[in-house]
């Protein structure tokens, strides 16, 4: 392959990529897409994220 050639198939790559971006933000549409909340996420998830002095309530135990 020559230079040229190398240089083509950057730019190709580059291109394909910033178009398929640039897609990828014009037609999202923010209403399709579900909330992720941490009142959605499981508890068992939440308990192990939290550092063990967080409060009773916010890990899910009971008091």
């Amino acid at each position: 392959m020559t230079n040229r050639q190398v240089l083509l198939l950057i730019a190709a790559f580059v291109t394909v990529t910033l178009g398929s971006f640039i897609w990828y933000v014009a037609t999202w549409d923010a209403d399709k897409r579900a909330d992720a909340t941490s009142a959605d996420a499981p508890l068992f998830i939440l308990a192990q994220k939290l550092p063990p002095e967080a409060p009773a309530l916010t890990t899910g135990t009971l008091l």
